[in-house]
């Protein structure tokens, strides 16, 4: 079972402050840049972000349905920060691999664990 959802409220509150500094430039992080659906009042949330293939994966421990999911699949794009660099991603799409096979070995450990099979999947766009 992914994350609790209070869990996911406390990281909102308190825990991404600390984070967001720093989530755009350490491997395995990204900053997403992302809209809300019905306000459209801009977000930046701190995730796992991974390169696989011809984009990136997000591991997503709090559940198919996080809100910055769901705003992501809306607009069908996003920009992320990720090592320092600013990326326009497209064609996002929910997936998933209960083996977590994509990860890397340690990140697959804790998703396995968590049992949070579920992954975004979102190609690098043109021009970046």
């Amino acid at each position: 079972m992914p994350l609790p959802r209070r869990l996911a409220r406390f990281n909102r509150a308190a825990t991404n402050r600390v984070v967001l500094p720093v989530a755009g430039r350490l491997p395995g992080f990204a900053i997403v840049h992302h809209r809300g659906r019905r306000s459209g009042r801009p977000y930046r949330t701190p995730v796992n972000c991974f390169r696989y293939g011809d984009g990136f994966r997000f591991g997503l421990t709090y559940g198919r349905d996080s809100d910055w999911v769901l705003n992501v699949l809306a607009a069908g794009r996003v920009d992320i920060t990720t090592r320092g660099h600013l990326l326009a991603l497209t064609d996002p799409r929910r997936e998933c691999d209960p083996q977590a096979r994509w990860a890397p070995r340690p990140v697959r450990v804790v998703l396995r664990r968590l049992h949070a099979g579920d992954y975004l999947q979102c190609r690098l766009g043109s021009g970046t």
